[in-house]
């Protein structure tokens, strides 16, 4: 039944996929702005839901936390502060790196992280990789060093950006005990609480007008509310390696985007790149698809 696990990781980056569709129609604006406005009513939103639409399922981890022992308590809130801290990195770098460095560093930011967290889960919780999926990673990181040639900065950036969320994938792993709308409000507002420090130096003058307010509003339900729920609830069913993996539905999104809505011109090193990030998907999807299908075999065998 890990079918609902893939569905929600599906999801989840393919939606994120599509963000750049609704953030073109901000363009006019400061992309600090966008974030910390997105971060504010994101949180603000989700407490309200906590408070009225989930009030029982508050109450119950809120006594299931503090029925449980004091270390755990305390694994709890470190790996809950952790994800804070590691998401609000990602997204204050994510955005540094956009207006002073180049986006093609932040778009190839999202090409390294599935490499790194596949790399991190393995070292790190010591997630089994198989070795066609040591191929998938082989063949991502060659389509990386592609997109990098000439760019050094770009993927030094670019390697800063994939840490800081792989980090924050790994350590949802670790994360099982409490509610997931719950866990996701918390670390969306120690984010919230970080970033603010920084607002009165990197926030605009810029008015702020009802169509911001409601792209804003749209932003934070669609592409950060319901994703980021998705992708911890995935987290719970499957490895961090293949969540990481899934990541690639984002710039690939990104890319037939680009080619076929944006009309952008696309580069052969770039096409060669994508379409090997494509198939080291599959490959490294293999050894899933094949145990499901085993699975499904010895259930009709008893049957």
């Amino acid at each position: 039944m890990r079918y609902k696990y893939y569905l929600a990781v599906i999801t989840a980056f393919t939606i994120w996929g599509f963000f750049s569709l609704v953030l073109k129609s901000l363009d006019t604006f400061p992309a600090f702005d966008i974030l910390i406005y997105r971060a504010v009513i994101s949180v603000c939103i989700m407490l309200l839901a906590l408070l009225f639409l989930r009030p029982k399922a508050l109450k119950k981890n809120i006594k299931l936390f503090q029925s449980l022992p004091r270390k755990n308590k305390h694994n709890i809130l470190i790996v809950n502060l952790l994800s804070g801290l590691f998401l609000a990195l990602n997204w204050f770098i994510f955005i540094y790196v956009m207006n002073n460095v180049s986006v093609s560093a932040t778009s190839l930011a999202y090409l390294i992280c599935p490499i790194l967290t596949m790399v991190l889960a393995y070292l790190i919780l010591k997630e089994k990789l198989f070795k066609i999926q040591w191929v998938s990673v082989a063949l991502s990181l060659i389509s990386c060093l592609l997109l990098s040639l000439g760019n050094f900065m770009d993927l030094f950036y670019s390697m800063i950006i994939a840490f800081t969320y792989a980090i924050y994938l790994v350590l949802q792993r670790k994360n099982q005990e409490m509610d997931r709308f719950l866990v996701l409000t918390f670390q969306i507002g120690v984010a919230v609480i970080l970033l603010l420090p920084f607002s009165p130096n990197y926030i605009s003058n810029t008015e702020k007008t009802a169509f911001f307010y409601a792209i804003i509003a749209l932003i934070a339900i669609v592409f950060t509310i319901i994703p980021m729920y998705l992708n911890i609830y995935a987290l719970k069913g499957l490895n961090s390696s293949v969540v990481g993996i899934f990541i690639y539905l984002n710039p690939i999104i990104n890319f037939l985007l680009a080619v076929f809505y944006f009309k952008e011109h696309i580069s052969f090193l770039q096409g060669l790149s994508f379409s090997l990030i494509g198939i080291s998907v599959i490959i490294f999807n293999i050894p899933n698809f094949k145990n499901q299908v085993n699975k499904r075999k010895a259930t009709h065998i008893k049957i």
